[in-house]
């Protein structure tokens, strides 16, 4: 018999499931004493190299309110070719395609080690993936050359037939038409004027997709396209020569004013394209900003440099004059695309703030990327960016395509909401809750942009009283439906269908005591604050969380020494103090940025997110995890911490004197440098793996301000050495868990 960690790993490595709970509360009274909900974190694409796609389409539940899919927890009369569902109970009639299934000759849907499993769904069109680049102009020219590099290096890792669009934006906004031989061709639009997608698609000349056009049968050597969006095989060289012969914006800006930059209307021209010509198709919206919108719908400050950009305190003191308009113009677009299963990514790279606080709806609701740099010519934009485009061993892209998440329950639960990077289908059902928790009221969501990393949180409500049992031995079960487009075109359904059984809290509160998953409740509960911190004062959600953790520690059967450990505890104190729900110390849109990566990311960076992990390289033996305390500084000891958004390696007193008199440049101290390559050669690889990509520190104890670039293992990387501001920061992380003890 398995242990509880080692069940929850096995189903977290098969499903791609982490419940808070894994064995639930037999009545709606008992859940809500356990104060954490019944809830799970979901990973709707996790990586299964041995899950190969099944080449016919799912078997459903014949009743209409249930649909659900054919699965091991299935009760099956072989010899009838009859199955009964295991959410309504309603006996099914097997395809005639199962007419030889029995005991010995099961399809793979039955087999519990395919709890979850991938179908191809073979009717309908194979569509081509959509690029269409939004880049903008108003800036400097080291940038923007950096920039364009980009875009170029990213057109050859494009399959063939893709379709790409060009936008640029300064103080007008063009369209580029591709596809004309040795002539630049674009349409310009006032950067002040907002249009519909009707009024666009008369001035850009194109006609309602007809019903061919963007659902019919497509070949590989005649993909749907337009004048705006070609093939890249068919306009590479003259897409290349188009970006790099880009300029900056020629409109002059006068001294003492910020360059016009019409961000707004040109992220609407850009949703507006793609919905007149791509409706519901996989697309992307790829926006690069080198600074604040400063005209039009959408501008979050005025051209005059001596006015800054709002604060944290601005907006308490409801001095944001632009901030309400412009969010309401961003959610619009933000909605538009969501609608049409089309995604927005937002590249962020500027010294100031640019926005992201207005424009976070449009990378949440359509599960965009966020990424936020100093530069474009950072390792951190440019190896981020090409991590966009990164290849599975079959050679297609690790991104999916509106997607759509449905999910089913057993009678006993409902669902009452998603907190992650999606939209509601308003789908209303048996299954869902009256009590909404995120985004609910639905058991059907909208995730338009997915990969194997993006992660949802879904909460579920116990609705079963207390005075109708469950029969012994009796299990509630859940059913994820995943529909997404793959990056090959094809269209796929992933099932997840997982189980976990009831208990009595009144007798059997050891056995729910020991199934509490702290890691996943310390997320799911960070998840939760760190949503209600998007519209409620801090103060309050502080005081909310703090009763949530008290009414934890003191709840039925989970008093110290019957199930709950310290973990939980120190998760909510790093959280309490962390970026997520603090905005002290951090502007607006540094506060959108981290609150956008913690809700996609998946259990294990989350956890790094909230409470960083230190490692302690010395003589004495292998790297080991030491407290987050500065007491772990020590003169003749190495620290590498990962924050997830910085890697930060400190050399101790002792060992940066050793480092500055060469010693590891002598034969005879071979195993020092051996100690110091260590933690680099750890750090290239989190450096190599993680998106986006972290910042990369390197420090040590009493050192000068340098500031280099250093070539390290062919990773480009700025190496910044501010120390006494490095050290500070890393004894203010460190010093987190000092002063608490909760138990």
């Amino acid at each position: 018999m398995a242990t509880f960690p080692e069940y929850i790993a096995q189903n977290e490595e098969r499903d791609g499931v982490r419940f808070s709970w894994n064995v639930w509360p037999s009545s709606r009274l008992e859940a809500t004493r356990m104060v954490v909900p019944v809830a799970a974190l979901f990973t709707p694409l996790k990586e299964r190299p041995d899950l190969p796609p099944i080449q016919y389409e799912p078997v459903l539940c014949s009743r209409a309110t249930c649909r659900a899919v054919l699965n091991p927890l299935c009760q099956v009369d072989y010899r009838a070719k009859l199955w009964a569902c295991n959410f309504c109970y309603q006996r099914n009639q097997f395809p005639p395609s199962y007419a030889g299934i029995s005991e010995v000759n099961q399809p793979a849907e039955l087999l519990p080690q395919f709890s979850t499993i991938e179908y191809v769904v073979q009717r309908g069109p194979q569509m081509p993936l959509v690029f269409l680049y939004v880049v903008d102009t108003c800036m400097e020219d080291e940038d923007l050359q950096a920039l364009k590099e980009s875009l170029q290096m990213s057109l050859s890792l494009l399959p063939p037939t893709a379709l790409v669009g060009l936008i640029t934006f300064g103080r007008m906004v063009q369209v580029h038409e591709l596809g004309c031989e040795g002539i630049s061709k674009s349409y310009v639009f006032r950067g002040t004027k907002d249009l519909n997608a009707k009024q666009l698609q008369e001035m850009l000349g194109l006609t309602k997709p007809s019903a061919t056009q963007g659902r019919g049968p497509q070949t590989a050597q005649q993909p749907l396209s337009n004048r705006f969006l070609q093939p890249v095989q068919k306009i590479d060289m003259n897409l290349t020569d188009l970006l790099g012969e880009l300029q900056r914006d020629p409109w002059p800006v006068t001294q003492g004013k910020r360059p016009l930059r019409s961000l707004g209307v040109a992220m609407s021209i850009a949703v507006g394209l793609l919905e007149c010509t791509f409706p519901n198709t996989g697309a992307r919206i790829m926006t690069f900003i080198g600074g604040p919108a400063t005209q039009g719908p959408g501008m979050v400050v005025g051209d005059e440099l001596k006015t800054p950009i709002r604060s944290w305190h601005d907006i308490e003191k409801d001095n944001a004059k632009f901030m309400k308009k412009a969010t309401k113009h961003y959610e619009s677009l933000a909605n538009r695309a969501s609608t049409n299963g089309h995604i927005i990514d937002i590249y962020a790279c500027a010294l100031d703030q640019t926005g992201l606080l207005e424009m976070k709806c449009c990378a949440n609701y359509t599960g965009g990327y966020m990424v936020m740099a100093d530069s474009f010519n950072t390792s951190l934009f440019k190896q981020t960016f090409q991590r966009v485009f990164t290849k599975d061993v079959q050679g297609s892209f690790k991104m999916a395509f509106a997607a759509t998440l449905e999910v089913k329950t057993s009678r006993e639960i409902k669902v009452s909401g998603a907190i992650g990077p999606c939209v509601s289908l308003n789908a209303k059902g048996p299954c869902v809750s009256e009590n909404e928790i995120g985004t609910g009221g639905t058991c059907q969501w909208k995730i338009c942009g997915l990969d194997p990393s993006t992660t949802l949180a879904l909460y579920f409500e116990v609705v079963n009283q207390h005075n109708a049992p469950i029969p012994q031995g009796g299990r509630g079960a859940i059913q994820f439906v995943t529909q997404y487009q793959h990056s090959s075109g094809q269209r796929r359904i992933r099932v997840t269908t997982t189980a976990r059984n009831w208990a009595d809290a009144q007798t059997q509160i050891q056995s729910i005591a020991a199934s509490f998953d702290q890691e996943a409740a310390a997320i799911l509960m960070a998840r939760l604050a760190v949503y209600r911190a998007e519209t409620e004062e801090g103060p309050d959600v502080l005081r909310w969380l703090d009763r949530q953790l008290i009414r934890l520690v003191r709840g039925p059967g989970l008093k110290p020494g019957s199930g709950l450990r310290g973990s939980e505890t120190d998760f909510m104190f790093h959280l309490r103090r962390s970026p997520f729900l603090q905005v002290f110390n951090n502007s607006p849109d540094e506060s959108s940025y981290y609150r956008h990566q913690f809700n996609r990311q998946d259990l294990t960076q989350a956890l790094i997110m909230i409470q960083p992990v230190l490692y302690a390289y010395s003589f004495n033996g292998p790297p080991e995890p030491v407290l987050l305390d500065s007491s772990s500084i020590l003169p003749d000891r190495i620290l590498l911490m990962d924050t997830f958004f910085q890697i930060l390696i400190y050399h101790g007193e002792t060992v940066a004197q050793w480092r500055k008199a060469g010693y590891q440049d002598m034969p005879e101290y071979e195993n020092f440098k051996h100690l110091l390559q260590a933690p680099v050669d750890d750090a290239q690889e989190l450096l190599h793996t993680r998106f986006p990509m972290p910042r990369y520190i390197d420090t040590e104890h009493g050192g000068s301000q340098v500031r280099a670039q250093r070539n390290t293992n062919n990773i480009h990387i700025d190496l910044r050495t501010d120390t006494l501001t490095c050290i500070f920061s890393l004894i203010y992380v460190l010093m987190f868990c000092q002063y608490i003890h909760f138990r």
